[in-house]
């Protein structure tokens, strides 16, 4: 039986998004020429959380903006995509503008080696040239990259070794309630 450490859930959960979103809008404004893109598979639904706080909190002071959102699958990308025995399922891309001279905000859950954020850089190219590109995750996984990429924007840092794994349960996924577990291997 694996060994599971609770890292964070609901209410902490809320004021992380909250804290979050407070740096991304010192940074970034209004929104006017920077977009969102959820990393698939379940970077999406940290960044819809992230985008319904900005959206509510700039309704206050910015009535009617909305923060754009899309959603970015970088299976095909991936550069262990043609090395494993059984093939990766693509999920659904949509990014419904286009990033050319945009600031793009790339959300995912959890930060682990890099590999994933580069191979979604690579699939962002299909839809234009950012002007600057940031990264935000909730959990960010230290001692484990394999190549130079960090995050601009974290929610929390967990000390981790290579044999655990970081598990993110959202109610969107039929989980009870929010839990990002530490899990050891059994």
């Amino acid at each position: 039986m694996n060994q599971k450490r609770l890292v964070l859930s609901s209410p902490l959960l809320e004021i992380v998004i909250s804290r979050l979103s407070q740096e991304l809008i010192e940074n970034h404004n209004d929104f006017a020429n920077s977009v969102v893109l959820g990393l698939q598979p379940r970077g999406i639904y940290f960044a819809e959380r992230v985008v319904r706080e900005l959206n509510r909190t700039l309704a206050g002071t910015n009535p009617g903006v909305t923060v754009p959102l899309g959603y970015l699958d970088a299976t095909f990308y991936r550069d262990d995509f043609r090395r494993r025995d059984s093939p990766l399922r693509p999920n659904t891309t949509n990014v419904p503008f286009l990033l050319e001279n945009k600031r793009v905000i790339l959300i995912d859950d959890v930060m682990a080696t890099g590999r994933m954020v580069r191979a979604a850089m690579d699939a962002m190219t299909a839809f234009g040239r950012p002007r600057k590109v940031e990264l935000l995750v909730l959990i960010d996984r230290l001692y484990n990259r394999d190549l130079p990429i960090n995050p601009d924007y974290v929610g929390q840092r967990v000390h981790t070794l290579d044999t655990q794994r970081v598990l993110v349960e959202w109610t969107e996924q039929g989980a009870e309630q929010d839990r990002i577990w530490l899990v050891d291997p059994e």
